[in-house]
């Protein structure tokens, strides 16, 4: 998206120095309504029909990725996200772990994180494994998330919630389907 509004910028700025330094010449009254047809087809309709298009090409399958659809073979690892001012609560109910301002998954798998809020609205984001989703009161959001490979990543509330929103940080930590098994039998030792 970038790439493509760079692209519209420099094309504007470009048509708009044209317009300031071309001489306005004597013109017919016909001549003049043909360049503004042109002016209303090519910037009025082409230009924001061929932008959209562009964004809905790349947008609608990233944002498709993190719909919590089901999978077509086995389960979907859930693992529930509750924002607190000012840190994250991370249980994984399957196992009975209970973790804080962090979160441990499996690399090249997709998991469903369930998120809401326990006070006011926060929004979980990890910029480097997909999009955000706001965490409301009294509501669960469920955002699909997926690691390609294994690494830690950081996250943060990406929602103003008080005076304390810029600590809001965690830690994502991708493991190997192995090692994070190994993960799973250690914590659950530890409690």
């Amino acid at each position: 998206m970038l790439g493509w509004f760079s692209l519209v910028l420099v094309a504007v700025i470009m048509l708009w120095l044209y317009a300031i330094r071309r001489s306005p010449g004597a013109t017919s009254e016909a001549r003049a309504r043909q360049v503004q047809k042109r002016w209303i087809i090519w910037g009025g309709l082409v230009l924001p029909i061929t932008s959209m298009a562009v964004i809905l090409a790349f947008g609608i399958p990233a944002g498709h990725r993190m719909l919590p659809l089901p999978l077509d073979e086995g389960e979907v690892l859930r693992i529930n996200v509750t924002a607190h001012q000012w840190w994250w609560e991370v249980y994984y109910p399957e196992s009975d772990i209970t973790l804080k301002d962090e979160l441990h998954i499996p690399a090249g798998v997709p998991l469903d994180l369930h998120l809401t809020s326990a006070d006011v609205i926060h929004s979980f984001w990890v910029p480097r494994l997909g999009g955000k989703l706001d965490m409301l009161p009294g509501r669960t959001n469920v955002l699909r998330l997926h690691a390609d490979e294994p690494g830690t990543y950081r996250g943060q509330c990406a929602e103003f919630c008080g005076t304390q929103h810029a600590h809001m940080k965690f830690t994502v930590t991708a493991h190997s389907p192995e090692d994070y098994q190994t993960w799973l039998r250690q914590e659950a030792s530890d409690e």
